[in-house]
């Protein structure tokens, strides 16, 4: 009568899931911070004009017009051009009071250095931006971007 007892041969060691928490978590915490929100569906054609000298838009300070002819999914509004902001479309005269919301929303040291970035069909009628720029006057917001695509220098 031994007080040892012989091992067991060939049984699995129980798998530890104690640092489960710790890998989930962490996967969690990378996707959050990986993951990039999408801000608008875009509802209206919008194939930019090419531009060969372009700059980098700083987003935290800009409020995006788009205009064009409605997408394919949105074929309902009619084929004429139109003005989308915010996932909604608006007619000109809801430009300045949308502009006006994003300008108030920003913070404080931001809003005089708000910046209006059209993102205009290339095809889109040339008076509907004309009409856009007049209501962005009339309430003073004169630094407006037009937004393009890099031209390709072989062309």
């Amino acid at each position: 009568m031994s007080k040892f007892k012989n091992k067991k041969k060939g049984d699995m060691p129980a798998i530890s899931t104690a640092s489960l928490p710790d890998i989930v978590f962490m996967l969690l915490f990378f996707f959050m911070v990986a993951t990039v929100m999408r801000d608008n569906t875009l509802m209206v054609k919008n194939e930019l004009p090419n531009a060969d000298q372009v700059e980098k838009l700083s987003k935290d300070r800009t409020t995006f017009i788009y205009a064009g002819r409605p997408s394919e999914g949105f074929k309902k509004f009619g084929t004429e051009a139109r003005i989308q902001i915010n996932d909604a479309f608006v007619g000109v005269e809801a430009v300045q009071l949308a502009v006006t919301e994003a300008r108030v929303a920003l913070r404080e040291e931001l809003q005089d250095k708000f910046v209006v970035a059209l993102k205009v069909d290339k095809e889109a009628n040339s008076g509907l931006v004309s009409d856009i720029k007049q209501e962005l006057r009339e309430i003073n917001a004169l630094k407006v971007m037009y937004v393009t695509t890099v031209k390709n220098p072989n062309e």
